[in-house]
């Protein structure tokens, strides 16, 4: 079993089979088709027709230039100020980016490196990929008219900006290279704002290109060949051209294959195993897990939208930057589950350096010293990208990394997490808030409120996308001041009497289309987006229902909550999916996963996969087909004209599917440990090990014939286990009768349960938890 520790015993029936190998047919013609080979820095997309191509990009080359230090310029009671004056001109002035000057670009961006083109001869395309996930070893097929066959083996180092072709030559008829910086795609943009053409050179054996910068490091492209093999190495900063071509040359492929073999093989041990029958939410776990590798590499560059994979067509959309008001926390939501924590560290220290910026942030917006303000969209060194005013004072931003860190704690019980990280971003997101809050009077009794809040990208950035306490921000505060105290235990901390304020005068959330309100359950419902403001229309940010998930600030089937949310999810069913974009269906998934309605987020994760992925398995951000949704690439199809497609490749709806996946398996809900809360009906049989929970545990199971047979729990730290086992009354623990629907039990460390059914007693019940009434979704 994965995740085990190293002296536990095994427990039982745990799936056992290897990671899997994953196929693609050519044509893959378009970039973000390509199969997805990283380390976290170097990327390489490999697609192709006629050609096998590779696109290879580096992560981190930024143009810094543009940035927005917006917080330095106005503050939080200004900002209410014009918009409670409803003083469009002076919201736009007090965000815009500093004095525009010739040359400069509107914001930080990202840019691609390049693309090699492998030219062959005897008249080979390349016809199929197969890629080992256990190696990350792709192995491309190429296939002539005469049915001859021959192919070309790509491997990626994991500890260095590197990779490496085994080429087929004889049987190819000799292989060629060709290379194509991203300035030849892009050069009238990139002149625009004073980028240079790049330097190209040559060698015996191959060559590359230097792309230069006005005011930041270049990246360098080099490629060697040395007999049937072809190296390619990237570098970014000083002496970049002998870097990369030193690596190029490399001798020692084999100690960095041996190594790779090594990484490779430490991180299929921790991840989960995971057997569902169904072939499209198999794939979205086999291809997501495997990307995760690739993405949020331990050493690598923290991930942004697209990590270390950019295209070289275009400048990557939205600057490839950090989006704080979900894409990140998506994209790091599998490394708690898949048992692999080691890969948010990249993200704590970038998040680490920013530290005085955060704080300087807060203390001039807000004029609190001990906060922090983190901004929804920024650059690797914290400046804010773009003028998206709406995005820049939305604090779930920082409450939400807050709350991150604090779940990465509660994962691996690591107290170093809880001091360094997640206490010093919990306090900041909380006073950031408090400096926000003001007192209100309801029917008599005191209560506090948000006077400015959003609800992100709801109404995008107009004059009137804001207003008084919107549930998001709320459930979010909420979920801030719950985490604080048990925080404060942990390390030794008193307890602010502040916390218990918010827990007690906050609403939970706002609720609208009635006459109730927090107070008066009468007449209750829905929760709105803010005060007065229902969901008016389908929209991408499912924000409002941010209580049930990603916060879990209530539990939806809870009396004082039911009809909020029945009414809620009703009303967001029927404004339907419309205008969704690729990352929110995962997202969609899972709030009917937490309702208890596991069909439904089945058929959400097959939505997903049917209309925001393309040929090749890249997660879109827009639709790829036509007529299901309005957010749709810009593929046009008229009179007979060939399709043209501008794709828009995202990473967040990779992970949150993966998320969606452990959602259905496992969930925390309060201090319970839940175990398959609703089999999918179709799901007769499955079988998962090494899921990592809340509280250290690593949980597995299997169901067959539609029914829940067994449970098994390894302690890797020990201490209080609370499971909902769905067992039935009646179970065996390690084979001694126990009863009861809810098992509490001390555990010491690296102990391993097996919880069974009792077959003495009734028969199992189905794996859905009936006992809890499923929500409409």
């Amino acid at each position: 079993m994965l995740g085990v520790m190293p002296d536990a015993p095994h427990p039982t029936s745990s799936p056992t089979s290897a990671p899997p190998i994953l196929t693609w047919e050519f044509p893959l013609p378009r970039t973000h088709c390509g199969v997805l080979i990283g380390n976290g820095v170097q990327g390489l997309m490999v697609w192709g027709d006629a050609r096998l191509c590779i696109t290879v990009s580096r992560a981190g080359f930024w143009d810094h230039r543009g940035g927005n230090l917006f917080a330095s310029r106005t503050t939080y009671a200004e900002v209410r100020r014009l918009l409670e004056s409803h003083d469009e001109a002076g919201i736009r002035k007090v965000f815009a980016r500093d004095e525009r000057r010739d040359g400069i670009p509107e914001h930080p961006q990202q840019l691609g490196g390049g693309r090699i083109e492998l030219v062959v001869g005897k008249g080979f395309r390349p016809s199929r990929a197969e890629l080992a996930t256990a190696t990350g070893t792709l192995r491309v097929t190429f296939e002539n008219q005469a049915g001859a066959t021959a192919g070309v083996t790509i491997r990626q180092a994991m500890d260095a900006e590197m990779a490496w072709l085994d080429c087929d030559d004889a049987e190819l008829g000799g292989v060629a290279v060709e290379i194509f910086p991203t300035w030849h795609h892009v050069s009238r943009q990139l002149e625009k704002v004073g980028v240079s053409p790049p330097r190209h050179f040559d060698s015996p054996r191959g060559g590359g290109f230097i792309q230069e910068l006005p005011e930041d490091q270049p990246l360098a492209l080099a490629w060697e060949k040395h007999g049937h093999r072809i190296v390619v190495a990237t570098a970014l900063g000083t002496d970049t051209e002998q870097r990369a071509v030193a690596l190029a040359r490399a001798a020692e492929v084999g100690v960095f294959a041996g190594r790779a073999d090594e990484w490779w093989a430490d991180y299929w041990h921790d991840v989960p195993r995971v057997r569902v029958p169904d072939a499209g939410i198999q794939h979205l776990w086999d291809y997501g897990v495997y990307k995760q590798a690739g993405m949020t590499t331990p050493g690598g560059v923290a991930a942004t939208l697209q990590g270390p994979w950019m295209e070289e067509y275009q400048l990557p959309p939205w600057s490839n930057d950090y989006h704080f008001n979900i894409n990140v926390q998506m994209v790091y939501w599998p490394c708690l589950g898949t048992n692999r924590l080691a890969h948010l560290e990249p993200l704590w220290e970038m998040i680490a350096g920013w530290m005085p910026r955060l704080r300087e942030n807060a203390e001039h917006f807000f004029g609190a010293k001990d906060a922090l303000m983190l901004p929804h969209a920024v650059d690797d060194r914290c400046a804010a990208v773009g003028s998206y005013w709406t995005g820049m004072i939305d604090h779930g931003c920082t409450a939400w990394m807050a709350l991150l860190a604090w779940s990465h704690y509660r994962h691996g019980l690591e107290l170093r997490v809880a001091r360094d990280i997640a206490w010093p971003l919990l306090v900041g997101a909380f006073n950031g808030y408090w400096a926000m809050l003001e007192e209100l009077e309801t029917d008599g009794k005191r209560r506090l409120s948000l006077p400015v809040s959003v609800s992100p990208e709801y109404r995008g950035d107009n004059i009137d996308a804001w207003g008084r306490d919107a549930s998001f921000q709320l459930a979010a505060l909420h979920a801030v001041a719950r985490a604080l105290p048990r925080a404060a235990a942990l390390l030794g901390y008193p307890e602010d009497p502040r916390w218990g304020r918010v827990r007690a005068e906050l609403p939970p959330y706002t609720l609208v289309g009635g006459k109730g309100d927090w107070h008066h359950r009468t007449a209750i419902r829905r929760i709105g987006l803010w005060e007065g403001t229902d969901l008016e229309e389908s929209h991408r940010h499912h924000s409002h229902l941010a209580a049930i998930y990603p916060f879990r600030t209530i539990e939806p089937s809870d009396v004082p909550h039911q009809e909020a949310v029945r009414h809620s999810i009703d009303h967001w069913v029927r404004t339907g999916a419309g205008m969704w974009s690729g990352w929110c269906v995962p997202w969609a998934a899972i709030i009917c996963a937490r309702l208890d309605s596991g069909d439904a987020a089945v058929a959400w994760l097959h939505w997903m996969k049917d209309v925001f992925t393309n040929l090749g398995h890249g997660t879109l951000h827009n639709a790829d087909a036509p007529g299901t949704s309005v957010m749709l690439s810009n593929r046009t199809v008229l009179h007979g004209l060939r399709p043209v497609h501008n794709e828009m490749m995202q990473m967040d709806a990779t992970f949150g599917a993966v998320t969606a996946i452990l959602e259905l398996l496992v969930q925390c809900r309060g201090d319970r440990i839940v175990v398959l809360p609703s089999l999918p009906e179709k799901w007769a049989t499955l079988d998962f090990d090494g899921v990592l929970v809340e509280g250290a545990f690593t949980i597995g199971a299997t169901a067959r014939r539609r029914r829940l047979v067994e449970i098994r729990v390894v302690c890797t730290k020990g201490g209080a286990l609370v499971i909902e086992h769905g067992l039935g009354e009646h179970f065996l623990l390690d084979g001694v009768p126990c009863s009861g629907e809810i098992l509490h039990l001390d555990t010491r460390p690296g102990q391993a349960l097996t919880l069974r059914h009792d077959p003495a007693t009734d028969e199992p019940r189905v794996a859905a938890h009936p006992q809890r009434r499923p929500h409409s979704a």
